[in-house]
């Protein structure tokens, strides 16, 4: 495969309508430029940081007072201030469009089916708004969900957000204690949840979770229930349709600083009790939006899809489109229920505009040998969004083999820490295999070595040198900053260190080999994982893989764990196979010193393998927080593995 030439490129007459080029022409208007392409913006968005940001205020038009100032202490990172004047209300932001047309779109596998117009959004948000203040909710108060994605989530942090509270989710799938592990740290006041939940075909009774979780949270004063299953109400809560059934005229708008915290995020905790990462209202707000109508090119009317739960922050991005006047498309359930092809019959239906999903369902998807190009109109789809993991090269290969030709496949990649993407699409610019396209306008990112020196086509560390607007305003909990600095400021000074490993293409582009903090170090040669996924992967006998390096003779081994096809047994002739795979494929240097086939891999909620777990296992050390894991059994089948003892 030629990587020198793109997989698409975009026409002429779609970077022309886009909406990145007439920014772009507002820019050179406005200030007498005459930027030509992305490069060129991309530059000016760093050189002029401050005026960058107050033209994506206005070209996006968000509704508020930016104020006078736009940046304070802009030379230190962690100190500095956007929009220290501004005030705005973020739900206020979202619910710009009125009308008949439909603005949330919901499916919970094959059992529910049902739309919001703008108009019922509207209506449902001032009734529940009211709710909620006649119970003396406050500016600053916490309200948490526990919730299948589903407009009920949407309605609730809505309504919440537009009296100036500070909204917190997880999904259903997370045990009480995890619950607890997160809620209990940032304490709401208030509680919404469901009665149960679809995945698989089967129905999941929530109640008794719910009433272990309200015995646990002692700040919890007031619980809110949605029937969706059937299951009922057993946890003496306020029926949802009790609140949305006193209607309420209008909404009263509480207005925010720029920098008051809006989400609260968590991060995996597989390392102890999770981070509790606060993010602001106006930085979240103007990121999204950059995001989404700048490098996603969204317009009003379309719809946007992406296959997550409330406990990703995928899920804070996707709602933003309501920003956009795009409508959202939300699914709840297994993406494989009835059969593979769920999602794509659900695009079809409602035309999406953009579907957005994981690394590891396109990995699956190839794996089952889907086709949706054959069998579903996906006219209407312009751009398919991947992240949550790095996505391989020849999943690149398989999405414009086998799902749509003419498409931007936006790899993108960022997280929880900052809420939205540090390198991301582009709708001006073409797609090559295996890389991201851009760096994110306004985000000074680059490539570090050990020592802090700027690196171009060789990997390194992903960092941030410049401020930028959707900083965390600070983790909950941490009155001393002292978290927050290590997280990302310790190892750089006055430089954002994300933690991926990764390195700048030739085309500007972005790759991302793992986790910096998952990378091996056979020899003292730093290796990225994903190099390794990526070619054992593509074996037809191996499902999936996690690699760890272990500590060994005073030096580290590589060790890589296989999941195979059922049948499939790991014997001389595959293990051969696959350490050749690796060292013709990678190096010498990354073939694994011992293979061992496993019949599961532990992951987060969110399905991020846990390298870091499974080699604290292996090496006898406490995993501080299983109940971040969606399967912590599964770590039991690395535990005193004689195979790792010779």
């Amino acid at each position: 495969m030629n990587n020198s030439q793109p997989l698409w490129t975009p026409s002429q007459a779609s970077k022309d309508a886009a909406n990145m080029t007439h920014f772009m022409r507002r820019v050179n208007q406005r200030h007498g430029l005459s930027l030509q392409d992305y490069d060129a913006l991309y530059q000016w968005s760093l050189d002029e940081k401050e005026l960058f940001w107050s033209d994506v205020w206005d070209f996006c038009g968000i509704v508020g007072d930016k104020g006078e100032r736009i940046l304070i202490d802009g030379e230190r990172i962690e100190d500095a201030l956007w929009f220290p004047d501004a005030s705005l209300n973020f739900a206020e932001n979202l619910l710009r469009r009125k009308g008949d047309e439909i603005a949330i779109y919901f499916r919970a596998e094959d059992q529910v089916d049902y739309r919001l117009t703008w108009a019922e959004l509207y209506q449902q948000v001032a009734s529940v708004a009211a709710w909620l203040k006649s119970k003396g909710l406050r500016p600053g108060d916490r309200v948490a969900a526990y919730l299948p994605n589903m407009p009920e989530a949407v309605v609730a942090m809505l309504a919440a957000t537009s009296l100036g509270a500070v909204w917190t989710s997880t999904s259903p799938d997370f045990g009480e204690d995890s619950v607890v592990d997160r809620f209990g740290q940032t304490e709401p006041r208030f509680l919404f949840t469901a009665d149960g939940y679809f995945y698989n075909g089967k129905k999941h009774d929530l109640n008794d979770k719910i009433s272990a979780i309200k015995a646990n949270l002692p700040s919890l004063e007031h619980l809110v229930q949605v029937d969706l299953t059937g299951f009922g109400n057993r946890v003496d809560a306020v029926d949802w349709r009790d609140i949305i059934a006193t209607p309420a005229a209008t909404i009263d708008f509480v207005a925010r600083g720029f920098n008051d915290p809006l989400y609260i995020l968590y991060s995996s905790g597989t390392t102890g009790k999770p981070k509790c990462i606060t993010h602001k209202v106006g930085g979240t707000l103007i990121q999204h939006l950059k995001e989404q109508m700048l490098h996603c090119d969204v317009h009003p009317g379309e719809r946007v899809f992406y296959f997550t739960t409330l406990g990703w922050m995928m899920w804070n991005w996707l709602v933003s489109a309501l920003a956009s006047e795009a409508a959202l498309v939300l699914y709840d359930g297994s993406p494989f229920y009835p059969d593979g092809e769920v999602l794509w019959r659900y695009a079809e239906d409602v035309d999406m505009t953009i579907f957005g999903t994981s690394a590891k369902y396109i990995d699956a998807m190839k794996n089952a040998k889907l086709r949706p190009l054959d069998k579903f109109d996906l006219s209407a789809l312009r751009t398919i969004a991947s992240t949550g993991s790095v996505l391989a090269p020849e999943s690149f290969d398989y999405v414009y083999d086998n799902i749509k030709r003419d498409l931007c496949l936006a790899s993108v990649s960022g997280g929880t820490d900052i809420v939205s993407c540090f390198v991301i699409s582009c709708p001006l610019l073409p797609v090559y295999r295996g890389e991201i396209q851009c760096r994110g306008l306004g985000l000074a990112v680059d490539v570090f070595d050990d020592d802090g020196n700027s690196l171009q086509n060789e990997k390194g560390e992903l960092v941030c040198t410049q401020t930028f607007p959707c900083q965390p305003v600070y983790f909950w909990g941490d009155p001393s900053g002292e978290k927050y600095h290590n997280a990302y400021f310790a190892r750089f000074d006055n430089v954002w260190h994300h933690g991926d490993y990764v390195r700048l293409s030739e085309h500007d582009g972005i790759i991302i080999y793992g986790r910096s903090d998952a990378t091996l170090n056979p020899g003292g040669v730093r290796i990225g994982t994903a190099e390794i996924y990526r070619h054992v992967e593509q074996l037809d006998e191996v499902v999936e893989s996690i690699v760890i390096g272990q500590d060994w003779d005073d030096d580290v081994r590589v060790v890589l764990f296989v999941v195979l096809q059922a049948g499939a047994e790991l014997d001389d002739a595959l293990y051969s196979g696959i350490r050749k795979t690796v060292r013709e494929k990678c190096s010498p240097r990354h073939m694994p010193a011992k293979i061992i086939q496993v019949a599961e891999i532990p992951r987060t909620k969110s399905g991020k393998i846990v390298e870091l777990a499974v080699r604290d296992v292996v090496h006898n050390r406490a995993v501080k927080n299983i109940h971040s894991l969606a399967n912590p059994e599964a770590l039991e089948l690395f535990r005193d593995l004689p195979q790792l003892q010779e």
